[in-house]
Formats: structure tokens, sequence, C-alpha cells
């Protein structure tokens, strides 16, 4: 499967949708998040972060300040927010290269602000459309993502949602 649209209807089904997500992930896999300010790319992220089995001590939250977080979990989680960065060497700066494509998941928010300098497995786009409805678009980029689409939709569709376990958030 290349690309998947789907909408959700409150902040615990866009974390429950990313925990699946997240329990999915394996090694290497490199998530470009795009969206508008307050369009729910943290509270996606925060879902991964739970199916990767983060501990509550690591809570998830937007790393615009400190530009990465680096969560243990399952895998290990580096968070990436690019909304202050102004060019591509200032990613390189934070040892980018390092982290993805590595041991862990690398997710990238406000990735649309490096267009066309990263490559991902996956690239996920959230849209707000007004209160707590949001219009997730996944599309795949390799073979990995195109996997883990597939995987994410089958257990999505089959009912095989995670329960909303916001004491791992």
């Amino acid at each position: 499967m290349q690309s998947w649209q789907i909408t959700t209807g409150s902040a615990r089904e866009t974390r429950q949708l990313g925990q699946l997500f997240g329990r999915l992930a394996e090694a290497g896999l490199v998530v470009l998040l795009s969206g508008q300010l307050g369009a729910g790319k943290t509270c996606f992220a925060q879902g991964v972060g739970s199916g990767l089995g983060l501990a509550p001590s690591s809570p998830v939250t937007s790393p615009s300040y400190t530009l990465l977080n680096i969560h243990q979990g399952r895998l290990p989680f580096y968070h990436f927010d690019l909304y202050r960065l102004t060019q591509v060497d200032d990613l390189a700066d934070l040892g980018y290269d390092e982290y993805a494509e590595g041991d862990g998941l690398t997710m990238v928010e406000w990735a649309d602000r490096m267009t066309g300098a990263l490559s991902s497995s996956i690239d996920v786009a959230i849209e707000s459309l007004g209160g707590e409805q949001r219009k997730i678009r996944f599309v795949a980029r390799d073979d990995r993502g195109a996997e883990l689409l597939g995987q994410l939709v089958q257990k999505w569709s089959g009912g095989d949602r995670p329960p909303d376990s916001r004491e791992n958030l």
C-alpha cells in the first residue's frame, strides 16, 4: 500500500492511531511529520511513543526548543522538531544523519520546512478539520513504509486499536 487517509474524531483516537503505528514500527524507520501549528503532530507522536513502550517518566513533548528529544523504549525514539531551523546545515549540526535510519525510529516534526532535503520511509500529514477532528494522510516512500502502512490499515480496519494509555504518554 502506498497511501492511506483517515479522519480521527478526537485526540484520543489520534493517539491510538499513533500508538498502533509505534507498535508496528521497526528500527531504521524515518517518519516525516507535517501539519500546521496545533494540527495534532505532537498528539500523534505521543501515541507513537506509547506504542514504542516509552516509560511514563519520559513524556513525549514537542522538542521545539531543544530540537531533538531522545526517548528509550522498545526502540530508541529520535524525535526532531524543525520549527526553528532555517537551513539543512542546522539539521546536520544536530547529528541527524547519525540517527536517521539507525537503530531506532526517527520522527521529524515540521519536516515540510526541509522540503526535498530529507528522505523517509513514510510521510504523515495531519490537518485539523475543526474541533478535535483530524485528517491524517500517510504516504509510503519505500518498501519498509509500504509494509508498515499495509499492516497499519489492516489492523486499524480490523478493530485492533490499542486502548488509550495516557499514563504512558
